[in-house]
């Protein structure tokens, strides 16, 4: 049975994510303005204000220089867009370098949206760092595997998982972060053996991004999923829609309008 029943409007709580753990698939995009969550807000079960925005909207080569205000300013988009789901803003790289730090920034993330968790990439070496962060009070959603802001110290985006023993590394940083009082961990660009073993491994629940089915489940980049973005699309990514062709198609009739004079007619004019 349904942890939720369809289109009943209730808040997604992170008691709700727990409980969904091996009874039903988490669905998750990312967000970034009020436009867009209130599209999504009853429609999926959590928001990632991902610093993904660094890539897809600030035309980026990574995420490494996404801030803090800018994680701030688009989660309190989204917050004011999306009331239903469990909304995430991602600590920018660093914005958690060391515990003080870590605390300091994720709780002006808290008094200054209502974000009701933040995410932050490492596994058991920033096990510290989430539990420095769980111990005052704020919510943390791990992510381990492929890990964007770890892309210029690992020598480019690497799948994870290949062997043995860095299966059981994946699986001693998940646990690490489980231990530390991570809520959640997103596992992110592993081999699908992999993921099945992490998600067996820990009590909390895993939410795969290119980790195959196994996760308890799936977070996509929305301008990755709807065909917007197109300097690139990775392996894992399904395209529901091409939205960059049907922008484009539509953009052409109205520049041709305009220049042929055709709009605005007589139904658009005062």
């Amino acid at each position: 049975m349904s942890i939720q029943t369809k289109k009943v409007a209730k808040k997604v709580t992170l008691t709700t994510i727990a409980k969904m753990k091996g009874v039903e698939p988490i669905t998750m995009v990312t967000a970034y303005d009020a436009l867009f969550a209130k599209l999504f807000n009853e429609e999926v079960d959590m928001i990632l204000v991902g610093d993904s925005l660094n890539m897809s909207f600030l035309g980026k080569e990574d995420t490494l220089s996404a801030t803090m205000n800018q994680m701030i300013y688009h989660t309190q988009a989204v917050c004011n867009g999306a009331s239903l789901p469990l909304i995430v803003l991602d600590m920018p790289f660093g914005s958690y370098t060391n515990e003080v730090d870590a605390v300091k920034n994720a709780t002006r993330a808290y008094q200054e949206t209502n974000a009701q968790a933040v995410k932050i990439e490492g596994g058991k070496e920033r096990a510290n760092i989430v539990k420095a962060l769980t111990d005052n009070s704020i919510a943390v959603l791990g992510h381990i595997g492929l890990m964007p802001q770890f892309v210029r110290s690992d020598g480019g985006y690497k799948v994870r998982g290949k062997d043995k023993t860095d299966i059981a590394n994946l699986v001693a940083d998940a646990k690490a972060l489980e231990e530390a009082g991570a809520f959640a961990i997103v596992v992110e660009g592993v081999k699908a053996e992999a993921a099945k073993a992490i998600t067996e491994a820990v009590t909390i629940p895993t939410i795969g991004i290119g980790a195959g089915v196994h996760t308890d489940g799936q977070v996509l980049v929305w301008s990755d999923m709807f065909g917007f973005f197109e300097a690139f699309k990775p392996k894992f990514v399904k395209q529901y829609a091409n939205g960059a062709k049907v922008i484009r198609e539509n953009l052409k009739q109205y520049k041709n309008e305009v220049k042929n004079r055709e709009f605005p007619s007589d139904k658009f004019t005062y």
